[in-house]
């Protein structure tokens, strides 16, 4: 990082996007063909027999005439998929979306100078505003270095939709609302929300132009921290962004209603650069136990995050931080990223402020008054009771695994995120006595917009290692051989969903647009194979690698019955003994954080959107 910002001036975040590739429309052929291998695993010979016959008939038939349709789109659009993804996967959906659809993590300052230590939370918490207004800054001056996999750009786009970004609610679909603009592209807020015990205060981050100091900060955040613990809580307005998507749209009209201020009031929150949460609860966390705290960022005081922005910044009584962000602007990659930079300034600075004490007569926060009635105050209560409700069938198990890191796997030639994969294969298939459909996101940043791809990492060959690894008949030669086959395909699979080339979000487009033909559901999206697989937002396993940095974070799972593994993969710590690969100590960590995984109902067509496998970038 330290290196990318050093040559940072030589280009500007944003100046590949009108040169990156349009996303390609895959083979319909190829689609079709990488679908059926995917089913095989879930399917008997007859059940698989019927489902090739339909494949067959929607190639011949209407596949190959929507196919044409979806290339005649593609050439009006750089990315055929953005809008119709942004609408099914986010904006469409009615589920409760702060707890189905937000990411959460934890800040990693914890694991060196800001360890957990009460009263810590308001000076800690001007230093890490400080720092993420510089990162707001340097985006804001295009100083954020680009993105690149072997010297070729990725699409940062996403970036943009970092700062004074919202989802508004609506009765059949929410939008959402952007206000961030580059210097050469315009004005651009410069204002912070703080939310505490129910109440809304914003205060501009700039005085005179600059961006106003921690101690400065420290003085704002003290103000509003004195004064909502000396007076009565607020409303609360916050927690009705928790609520099921058109019970909070009605809600807020009628909030709006009330008073014409009242809608001021919420434009100001939605064009904040982001929202600054001030809990008064503590979290407990050790870098060996991250549960309490994902739990927490997850699904705490609904009173105090604003579900719909794009970043919520949380802060604890403890000085412990981490974040709550909205899904649909962008992946969770941008958070690693900005996670990443304001650590780092973190460790350069041992977690202390070495400027100026020096603090300007500046205006003093604003506290945003909504004016309410017993209607909102009984919206509020349902809202707060349905969301803890939805949050107590959430279980959150995070342990560190320090046996071994990605250095030994490496050395080995094994790809470290593909070792994980086929670990959590194995110990699902040894859990369950079944194979698992899983979901993995597989970036597609090479094109323009482009943001994730399915991954379907319960391959044949997956599969056939499992039931190796159960055999007791069977060789450590042909385990050994079985496994390597496997990760080949996993390998490959990645590779060809990097390159635009996965079915997921194929099949997607071509059942959206014979939805828009006015056609009925086509047969093979209502074949039992089709969801069985994990098709519709039916994997049990919804998994994704965050990186290979101290960064953490987790997403709920796509189904009642299933799981979230969600994971970083770092340099070896405690190293098992040299040369030597221990498999079992790996599979038994998944099983672990299997039998006691995360447990919750969420969306159909969620993507669970994290970077991939982008390790070059670290």
């Amino acid at each position: 990082m330290e290196n990318q910002l050093a040559k940072s001036t030589e280009e500007r975040t944003f100046q590949y996007q009108d040169s990156l590739p349009s996303l390609p429309v895959p083979s319909l052929e190829e689609s079709l063909k990488k679908y059926l291998e995917s089913v095989k695993p879930f399917a008997n010979e007859e059940e698989y027999k019927k489902t090739e016959e339909i494949v067959t008939k929607f190639k011949n038939g209407i596949g190959g005439k929507l196919q044409q349709k979806l290339l005649e789109r593609a050439k009006g659009k750089r990315n055929w998929l953005e809008e119709w993804w942004l609408n099914a996967a986010y904006l469409d959906v009615r589920t409760p979306s702060q707890l189905n659809v937000n990411f959460a993590g934890p800040s990693a300052h914890f694991e060196h100078y800001w360890p957990p230590e009460e009263g810590a939370q308001l000076d800690r918490g001007s230093i890490i505003l400080w720092h993420n207004l510089n990162y707001w800054q340097l985006l804001r001056k295009e100083k954020m270095p680009v993105h690149k996999v072997g010297g070729i750009p990725l699409d940062m786009n996403q970036f943009r939709m970092l700062f004074s970004t919202c989802k508004v609610p609506g009765v059949t679909r929410d939008s959402i609302m952007n206000y961030f603009r580059t210097e050469s592209e315009g004005h651009s807020p410069s204002h912070v929300a703080v939310l505490c015990r129910g109440r809304v205060f914003v205060f501009d981050a700039l005085h005179e132009g600059c961006l106003i100091t921690p101690p400065e900060l420290l003085r704002h955040l003290t103000y509003i921290h004195e004064k909502c613990q000396r007076e009565p809580p607020g409303p609360g307005v916050a927690a009705l962004t928790t609520e099921e998507r058109t019970l909070w749209a009605k809600a807020r009209e009628y909030l709006i209603s009330l008073d014409p201020e009242n809608l001021g009031s919420l434009e100001r929150i939605q064009s904040s650069l982001f929202v600054y949460s001030m809990e008064d609860s503590s979290a407990h966390v050790t870098p060996e136990d991250y549960s309490q705290i994902l739990a927490m960022v997850l699904t705490g005081d609904p009173t105090v995050r604003w579900g719909d922005k794009s970043y919520n910044l949380i802060s604890f009584s403890n000085g412990i931080f981490g974040c709550n962000c909205d899904h649909a602007p962008y992946d969770a990659m941008v958070m690693v990223n900005v996670a990443h930079y304001v650590d780092e300034r973190i460790l350069e600075t041992e977690g202390r402020w070495k400027g100026s004490e020096k603090v300007q007569d500046i205006p003093l926060p604003e506290e945003l008054v909504f004016t309410v009635d017993e209607k909102i105050l009984n919206d509020i209560k349902q809202a707060k009771a349905q969301f803890l409700q939805e949050a107590s069938d959430l279980q959150v198990v995070a342990p560190a695994f320090t046996s071994f890191g990605k250095r030994l796997t490496k050395k080995h030639s094994l790809h470290p995120d593909t070792f994980i994969q086929l670990a959590l294969q194995l110990a699902y298939y040894r859990l369950h006595g079944r194979p698992g459909c899983c979901y993995e996101t597989a970036m597609t940043r090479y094109f323009y917009h482009g943001r994730t791809e399915t991954m379907r990492s319960c391959t044949v060959e997956a599969v056939r290692w499992c039931q190796s690894m159960q055999d007791p008949s069977a060789s450590l030669f042909e385990q050994q051989q079985q496994m390597l086959e496997a990760f080949a395909k996993h390998n490959k699979m990645m590779n060809e969903c990097s390159a635009g080339k996965g079915f997921d979000r194929h099949l997607l487009g071509l059942s959206l647009l014979a939805k828009e033909e006015g056609l009925p559901v086509l047969e093979l999206f209502m074949d039992p194979l089709f969801s069985r697989s994990g098709g519709g937002g039916n994997f049990i396993l919804s998994t994704s690698l965050i990186g290979y940095l101290r960064i953490q974070g987790v997403v709920v799972p796509m189904v009642h019955s299933g799981y979230g593994f969600f994971y970083h993969i770092r340099d070896d710590r405690d190293q098992a003994p040299r040369g030597r690969l221990d498999t079992k100590k790996t599979l038994k960590h998944a099983e672990c954080r299997l039998k006691r995984g995360i447990n919750m109902k969420t969306t159909k067509y969620k993507s669970i959107s994290q970077e991939g496998r982008l390790e070059s970038q670290h």
